[in-house]
């Protein structure tokens, strides 16, 4: 039998590595980044256009490759961050597998410059799917510029399932914004199809959120600062009064690498419980500092996933720092139990001679006089809850008798009240359950109706109702609402701007990262707008992956699921009435659009079976 088992060529395998590592434009734009940030660059500049798809290039001030590391940059797994196994245990570079540059000039048409500080002149090389076209002595700034050209042009498939450039666009910001934020020590601009999108200076961490998210954000921040034998945290929380519906603004670095951490996110918002609603999000940007050996980055190919040791400890570490933050400076109420307030005495003036106390009483006092004299600082106001007291002990008996007999007359009428029904009780047939569900008679028995999934189900069907007609009105603001939102909100609605109209928003761009809203659509009428736009901007985000190719219905989703009713509103007779009639008279009144019930039946012969058992 023939040997089957061969040695995958290097093409192939730098394009099987390339699917891992290089999943969209924004993947290449990381990869390089960090790179020009471990070559103790201190200026880079990111140029895209087309989304990455055309161009993406990264020019940095570095170190620079000499010839012989330009050409070694291309093999897989040849790194100069670490050389032995040990090195893994104790990572404090970006990147150290030495797949990065590989996997991208693998799946494109790319170019590489660099100059070393001791070089008169730098290296070119040129390359197309892995293969070296050219390599040759050039003239060029010390440092490295990466170009990456015609991304996935080898991979027709991969190319196709790339979303529209406004979305792709929001990604490469959004990995941007993780690189520049936790370096602020780097001048980092960017430029997008010619327009520049960031200029951020070296300052420190505080200038860098400003920068980036605007000077109304200064006066946003609350710092945070805790150390500990496991981990050191620092960074900023927003103030919760500044929380908002969609997530935005949440960071972790674990190590100044960006991290996901859904557990370490439900430490931050615990320590925000009670002071902002369970549906708003605060920001907050954490810096945590870990000895690398008890944590493991290498578990996934983009390092955003990380594996702790103490877990649970440092979750414990993250929501008493917050919660101390908060209560530091006045945010959230803060109780001292190891001050002494008893003990807040003035400082003696110099000179000042020490005085006893003195504790003067009143032997004549009678709190039983007709007459209350008030003190000359009030001058004589009496306050609305006082009360005349009584002269003697007879006017005292008197009023009391007056209080007991009126007493007695409220028991007596109450006992008379509850014997008598209520006019149409018995023909009441809505009820409200826990105001969150609606009971009501049917001659089988009982449906009990979902409120807020009942009226989602009605506004998702006469909003599609209205787009496929188009018929979509929108009701016109007699104020315009100005909204402004951070760079990759605002590049998913520049995307999702013709659904938005569709729908009857009148949305347009109004600045920078600014919107502005003058009309709304009729459903949404008397209805906060920034907090319709935030929310259904969140559904979306949650939603987006389920619903890849529609946008439309998954907008319209998101909207409905904005403005329905929410449970623990208290809903009239009529209102549930009406409610009831609306659901009936859709085409599919039982389940929602994402295949949750809305009513449940009981029949009588499920109640009577339940009284029937012994």
């Amino acid at each position: 039998m023939p040997d089957i088992i061969q040695l995958l060529p290097d093409s192939v395998a730098n394009q099987i590595a390339a699917g891992e590592v290089v999943q969209r434009p924004a993947s290449a734009v990381k990869e390089l980044l960090e790179n020009a940030i471990d070559a103790e660059a201190t200026e880079i500049h990111l140029i895209v256009k087309n989304a990455g798809k055309t161009l993406i290039q990264v020019i940095d001030n570095g170190k620079g490759m000499s010839e012989t590391d330009a050409r070694l940059s291309l093999e897989r797994h040849a790194t100069s961050k670490i050389t032995r196994v040990e090195d893994l245990f104790a990572l404090t570079t970006m990147g150290f597998r030495g797949e990065a540059v590989p996997s991208i000039a693998a799946v494109s048409q790319m170019e590489i410059k660099s100059r070393t500080a001791d070089s008169d002149l730098g290296t070119q090389l040129v390359l197309e799917g892995s293969e070296v076209k050219s390599q040759e002595v050039c003239q060029c700034p010390q440092g490295t510029t990466m170009t990456v050209k015609n991304l996935f042009f080898n991979i027709p498939a991969r190319r196709n399932f790339l979303k529209s450039n406004p979305v792709e666009s929001k990604h490469i910001i959004e990995e941007f914004l993780r690189v520049a934020m936790i370096h602020p020590e780097v001048a980092m601009n960017m430029t997008n199809d010619g327009n520049e999108v960031y200029r951020l200076p070296k300052g420190n961490f505080r200038q860098r959120i400003v920068n980036i998210f605007g000077s109304k954000y200064n006066q946003r921040l609350v710092p945070v600062e805790e150390k500990t034998d496991i981990v050191a945290i620092s960074g900023f929380i927003g103030k919760a009064e500044f929380a908002r519906k969609t997530r935005g603004e949440q960071y972790f670095f674990v190590n100044k690498r960006f991290i996901r951490s859904p557990y370490f996110n439900h430490a931050v918002q615990k320590a925000y419980e009670e002071l902002i609603p369970k549906d708003q999000f605060p920001s907050y940007f954490l810096k945590l500092e870990i000895d690398p050996s008890k944590i493991d980055i290498n578990i996934h190919p983009t390092k955003t996933e990380v594996k702790f040791e103490e877990e649970r400890a440092i979750y414990a570490i993250i929501r008493t720092a917050v919660r101390q933050a908060l209560g530091k400076f006045n945010v959230a109420p803060s109780i001292d139990f190891e001050r002494e307030s008893s003990f807040d005495v003035p400082d003696l003036k110099k000179g000042e001679a020490i005085r006893m106390p003195n504790i003067q009483v009143d032997p004549d006092y009678n709190p039983f006089e007709q007459e209350r004299k008030a003190p000359a600082k009030q001058g004589g106001i009496k306050f609305p809850f006082e009360r005349e007291k009584a002269s003697n002990p007879a006017d005292w008996a008197k009023m009391m008798r007056e209080n007991r007999d009126a007493a007695d007359e409220v028991e007596h009428q109450t006992q008379v009240e509850k014997q008598i029904p209520l006019e149409g009780e018995s023909e009441k047939k809505v009820i409200q359950l826990h105001r969150k569900y609606i009971l009501n008679h049917i001659k089988s028995g009982f449906i009990i109706i979902d409120q807020q999934r009942a009226h989602q189900r009605i506004l998702y069907e006469e909003m599609s109702r209205k787009i496929q007609s188009g018929d979509s009105q929108s009701q016109q603001l007699l104020f315009p609402e100005n909204l402004s939102l951070n760079s990759e909100d605002m590049e998913l609605v520049k995307g999702l701007m013709g659904e938005f109209h569709a729908l009857g928003f009148d949305i347009r761009e109004f600045g920078k990262n600014d919107l502005i809203v003058q009309g709304i659509p009729l459903e949404a009428e008397n209805q906060n707008v920034t907090s319709i736009v935030e929310q259904l901007l969140e559904e979306f985000k949650n939603d987006q992956s389920t619903l890849k190719n529609k946008p439309r219905l998954l907008l319209i989703q998101s909207l409905a699921k904005s403005m329905s009713i929410k449970a623990g509103k208290v809903l009239s007779t009529e209102e549930m009435t009406t409610l009831i009639d609306q659901l009936f008279a859709c085409e599919m009144p039982y389940s929602n659009f994402d295949g949750k019930p809305i009513i449940v039946t009981y029949s009588l012969e499920d109640l009577d079976k339940q009284f029937k058992k012994k």
